[in-house]
């Protein structure tokens, strides 16, 4: 399930809001806060724009929009899918509310007040087993109808943090990676296509010179 969630913006690392979170859970992501402090540095306009990175027995998914970062700290175990619905559902809403005030705000935490519809949200992302027994299907039919997560980029906590691995670097790994793959389709589609001209050129050229036969013999 979805445990806590801080949206900071991106240029600084200045928080604008977070999830009121209780006691025990505080306690418990003490250290997956202070690894997400540390995304937040890393984090660039270049950086990728979605990405989930793996702690422990968590997983914190970050969502990179309009200079404003949205990060969920969420149970290893929950679907990548719902975790990035859920960013794109808070994404939505702070951009119409907030979205205008964001670069002249200068203290922390300008927009507590959007707490209440980050807590109104997270309950309809709980965990899918005790939601799916409370309210039946509402929330696989929901898992079934989001986007495809399959590109996002994953990376573990360790290699993110303590190996010196950057998240602009991971964006341009990203970026190469598309790029290899777009040239490798285009290099396929010209090789059938060449292969499909020498495969029907003989017989196009044959029937091209008994068209002219037959028009030269009936004209």
């Amino acid at each position: 399930m979805v445990r806590s969630t801080i949206i900071v913006r991106a240029s600084d690392a200045l928080p604008l809001a977070a999830s009121v979170d209780d006691e025990q859970t505080e306690q418990t992501l003490q250290e997956h806060k202070q690894q997400a402090k540390l995304v937040f540095r890393r984090i660039t306009p270049n950086s990728e724009p979605k990405c989930s990175i793996e702690s422990g027995k968590y997983t914190l998914h970050y969502l990179l929009a309009d200079n404003v970062v949205y990060l969920t700290i969420a149970d290893q175990s929950y679907p990548r899918k719902l975790a990035f619905s859920y960013l794109e559902e808070l994404s939505k809403e702070f951009s119409v509310s907030y979205g205008p005030k964001v670069e002249s705000i200068r203290k922390p935490y300008a927009f507590v007040g959007f707490d209440t519809f980050m807590s109104k949200t997270a309950r309809l992302y709980r965990d899918t087993r005790a939601a799916g027994a409370a309210r039946g299907s509402n929330l696989d039919k929901l898992n079934d109808e989001l986007q495809d997560v399959t590109r996002i980029m994953t990376k573990n906590m360790e290699e993110l943090l303590w190996r010196g691995d950057s998240l602009d670097r991971m964006s341009h790994l990203s970026t190469s990676l598309r790029t290899e793959s777009e040239r490798y389709r285009k290099a396929a589609r010209n090789i059938n296509i060449q292969a499909m001209i020498r495969q029907y050129a003989p017989i196009g050229a044959v029937a091209f010179i008994l068209i002219i036969i037959l028009w030269w013999r009936f004209s």
